[in-house]
């Protein structure tokens, strides 16, 4: 038993709907993964995202669409009848089997002889890295060795994908960070086709190839992790996927001019005119003087650890927030200049 034993898969996942009674909750979602990555469903509670997640893993069919492993349409399999393994919010272990029996159990179901799943076992047992632990029971072990538990019995079985419902979500701030990095290095390692669901914006920035991101069972932008920061499609994303700033105005040859009447200096695309939104990260405006410098007041201030998190009145109904590494007060008045932003349509919020 060796990591090359297990032998993913692309998958296609074409014109997906799924209804429960009259509640559709996912409409037409067309997404492609390509062997061996890592991809991250990303969004809110109730989008839909699980629910696809448990139509890729048999757990629920989906109403209509295909779901295809490589050539294999899967869509209407049951669970058992995948090649998946499957990792819960809730880790699902077995409390009255030991750590053994727990990860040995799909194989036994598989009717593996006793040699082999003493050997597929302790491959998967040195894989997450917990030796000794075989004997013992689930209760005996931290969130975060029962997560490993559960990886290692979906793992173990030499799935051709990987799913994995918001895993770590149980699991304390800190030990999230190193679970997700030992996750990543984990997939990458074996090279296994895998399918990550997560509402957090910095774990999904952080471990993903490809993120989809999800809001009311539309997939509204998929892409690599900096593009879907960097070059959000529509005002969703850009305020879905980390902080941004958006300012409703007016846009002409000269620059942006806000509702309150500030003019913000800034080459403004041709192609867009008139009334619409501008929109930029706190990290793209700096405050500096300059002959595009606007002017404004700190109203509140927030300390991020690195630096501050600045909200700059520019009048009576614009406030934004800029990122300054020093420290200033309430009152001041500063300067802020415009490094790079984006624009959307005012009514349907679509790149502009």
């Amino acid at each position: 038993m060796n990591q090359t034993a297990i032998t993913s898969v692309p998958m296609h996942i074409q014109n997906i709907c799924k209804s429960f009674g009259d509640h559709e909750v996912l409409k037409q979602v067309n997404i492609e993964i390509q062997k061996g990555e890592f991809f991250t469903l990303l969004g809110s509670s109730g989008c839909g995202k699980t629910t696809l997640l448990r139509c890729i893993a048999g757990f629920e069919k989906p109403t209509s669409g295909t779901i295809r492993f490589g050539d294999w349409d899967v869509g209407l399999l049951n669970p058992w009848e995948k090649d998946v393994g499957f990792v819960f919010q809730n880790y699902a272990l077995w409390p009255h089997k030991t750590v053994f029996e727990n990860i040995a159990y799909g194989l036994k179901l598989r009717k593996k002889s006793k040699a082999e799943i003493d050997e597929m076992v302790r491959w998967a047992v040195d894989l997450i890295d917990l030796p000794d632990v075989e004997s013992r029971y689930p209760n005996q072990l931290s969130g975060g060795q029962q997560q490993r538990i559960a990886i290692a019995r979906a793992l173990v079985i030499e799935p051709q994908v990987l799913l994995l419902d918001e895993p770590l979500s149980n699991l304390d701030a800190k030990l999230r960070i190193k679970m997700r990095q030992d996750i990543k290095n984990l997939q990458k390692k074996l090279g296994i086709t895998t399918v990550y669901v997560t509402h957090d914006q910095e774990e999904a920035l952080e471990i993903s190839d490809h993120i989809a991101v999800f809001s009311e069972g539309v997939v509204q932008q998929i892409g690599s992790p900096e593009e879907i920061y960097e070059d959000p499609q529509n005002r969703f994303v850009a305020n879905f996927v980390g902080k941004s700033n958006f300012v409703d105005g007016t846009a002409s040859a000269d620059g942006f001019r806000t509702l309150g009447g500030t003019d913000i200096p800034y080459n403004v695309p041709a192609s867009v005119r008139g009334a619409c939104v501008l929109s930029f990260r706190p990290e793209s405006a700096v405050l500096s003087e300059g002959p595009n410098a606007i002017q404004g007041e700190i109203v509140d201030s927030f300390y991020r650890g690195t630096g501050y998190q600045y909200i700059v009145q520019l009048d009576a109904g614009c406030r934004v927030a800029v990122e300054h590494a020093g420290k200033l007060h309430t009152g001041d008045t500063v300067s802020l200049v415009l490094n790079q932003a984006i624009f959307f349509d005012a009514k349907t919020g679509v790149r502009l």
